[in-house]
């Protein structure tokens, strides 16, 4: 018998609660680091929300999948994650998100009339998540362009990145951002002007390791002062066990902020 090549897995996230289509052996797979960037959305939070670089649609169905009241557009580039996109927003076991979930195909760092022109409009939604790449482009060794296009980060790629979060998001409203310990400073320095009320949250793998991640949430021309949250903390100490809060969070039955 021929072998059979799959390209494709379903992925079921929130324990059942919505499906992923993704790719195999090319492109980019979600996993935690999208449920964590989801769980910086608030409890109880209503209103448009952008995901920014959606890749299949994982962050972006796990707020719909814990805000009954928020509305998603998926927001993606590239033609390869774009079919994905599709397939998970297609699919019949995601139906009871449908009137809840758009796409929108455009290039994040498009500026001005061509980002309106493209679905963007200027304040137009009331919360932006974004994955943006974080690696640094030095270290790019695969092959594969679509995963290089989605994990490695080329100079001014956060700037731009920002700059249309805060002119899509109205103000008052959210940003939230996931990425390296190693990017902040270049954050702080895009995000400076454009959001405030800015509270960092550290992500550890286990107490005993250094910060592998850090979440970033901002609001719209606040002026409020910079915090440095209590760390989420993944792991026991031994083993691959997930902490309580971490589960909870990584299920969609906690946000970020729940515990604080």
């Amino acid at each position: 018998m021929g072998c059979i090549l799959v390209s494709e897995t379903r992925d079921m996230f929130h324990r059942g609660r919505f499906l992923l289509v993704q790719p195999i052996r090319r492109g980019h797979r979600s996993g935690m680091d999208a449920m964590i960037l989801a769980s910086c959305v608030p409890e109880g939070f209503s209103g448009r929300l952008a995901d920014l670089g959606s890749g299949a649609g994982a962050a972006g169905f796990a707020v719909l999948s814990r805000c009954p009241r928020a509305y998603v557009t998926l927001v993606e580039h590239s033609h390869f994650m774009l079919s994905f996109a599709k397939k998970t927003l297609s699919h019949p076991a995601n139906s009871r998100f449908f009137s809840r979930v758009g796409l929108v195909e455009a290039d994040v760092t498009l500026r001005g009339k061509a980002r309106n022109q493209a679905g963007l409009a200027d304040n137009s939604f009331d919360f932006v998540i974004m994955n943006p790449p974080f690696n640094d482009i030095t270290g790019c060794i695969t092959p594969d362009r679509e995963k290089a296009k989605a994990h490695f980060m080329c100079s001014g790629l956060m700037d731009a990145w920002l700059r249309t979060a805060t002119a899509i998001v109205r103000p008052g409203g959210g940003l939230g951002l996931i990425a390296r310990p190693a990017s902040l400073r270049e954050i702080l320095s895009a995000i400076e002007g454009r959001f405030g009320g800015i509270k960092i949250v550290y992500i550890y793998p286990r107490y005993s390791l250094a910060a592998i991640r850090i979440i970033l949430f901002g609001i719209r021309a606040s002026r409020a002062d910079l915090k440095v949250m209590p760390p989420l903390v993944l792991h026991e100490r031994k083993g691959s066990a997930f902490l309580p809060r971490a589960d909870a969070i990584n299920n969609g039955q906690l946000s970020l902020w729940d515990a604080y």
